[in-house]
């Protein structure tokens, strides 16, 4: 027996002086540290503290009682996320007071609301600009047209901003975004909630330029859409008018209409149809040189 022990004994003796040996220092590396607690750590600041107060307005208070009537009673913690949304486009971005009013209403812990904003891109938790620029650069964009690295290029030359900033005067906040789903139109922006696609180095500065020239009659930020306003006269932020091409700033430039800033009108082929053209196959229809 003691035979069988001996071995057993003799290990357990010099295992903490094999483990105190070993290095207990990390190793260093050449890569760069991601921060990525800015998506899910929320650090007061002046404009973004739950001293400040908020509550919605009186329409947007019926708003929230035809979005709660979807839902069955027992279950209305599940429009948290349309009326996070409401509360964005009312306030300008989803700050902290925001998501504490809506934890309220919905009567569910705060927490569960702070989970939602921080997993979604689409909650803005911090303020940006009356114009939202949001350039996609996934690889169907990366691949289309000019290529979204160009585009990108071309906005963060023309504003003087990097992703993630706004510029002085508040008017435009850039980012870049994964997919919007319009694959077929890269490389594409969206901007406020339009998008404008079929884009080209010249035709986003254009844009942008037209947007800068009429931007005394932006309304709101980038956030606010026809759910806080007049729904006949505000479109995702813009007046109607100056989303539609209609308007123009001092310099004459007018602001296209949404959609592709090419000669497509949707997603169809540009140089028009190429397959298809004859007479399709089909039980009634029969090969004639058989």
């Amino acid at each position: 027996m003691a035979s069988k022990l001996t071995p057993y004994l003799v290990r357990s003796a010099f295992r903490p002086v094999r483990i105190a040996s070993r290095t207990q220092c990390r190793t260093f590396t050449a890569t760069r540290t991601v921060a990525s607690g800015s998506l899910a750590v929320h650090r007061d600041t002046p404009v973004n503290n739950a001293k400040i107060p908020f509550k919605f307005t009186e329409q947007n208070n019926k708003l929230i009682d035809e979005i709660l009537k979807r839902y069955p009673s027992q279950y209305k913690k599940a429009a948290v996320m349309p009326i996070l949304d409401l509360g964005q486009r009312q306030h300008g971005f989803c700050s902290l007071s925001v998501m504490n009013e809506v934890a309220r209403l919905l009567e569910m812990p705060p927490m569960r609301v702070y989970e939602v904003a921080t997993f979604y891109t689409m909650y803005n938790r911090n303020p940006v600009g009356k114009l939202h620029v949001q350039v996609c650069t996934t690889t169907p964009c990366q691949l289309g047209g000019c290529g979204s690295d160009s585009i990108v290029k071309a906005v963060t030359d023309h504003l003087g901003i990097k992703g993630g900033e706004t510029t002085k005067d508040g008017l435009f906040t850039f980012v870049e975004v994964e997919c919007l789903g319009a694959c077929v139109n890269a490389p594409m922006v969206q901007i406020n909630d339009d998008y404008y696609e079929d884009l080209t180095p010249e035709s986003i500065i254009q844009l942008l330029k037209a947007f800068q020239e009429s931007a005394n009659d932006i309304q709101g930020t980038g956030a606010t859409g026809a759910l806080t306003g007049k729904d006949d006269k505000v479109k995702s932020g813009v007046e109607v008018g100056v989303g539609s091409g209609k308007a123009a700033g001092k310099g004459g430039l007018k602001i296209p209409a949404p959609g592709p800033m090419s000669s497509r009108r949707s997603c169809e082929n540009s140089v028009g149809l190429t397959n298809l053209t004859s007479e399709p196959w089909g039980t009634e229809v029969f090969r004639k040189d058989l």
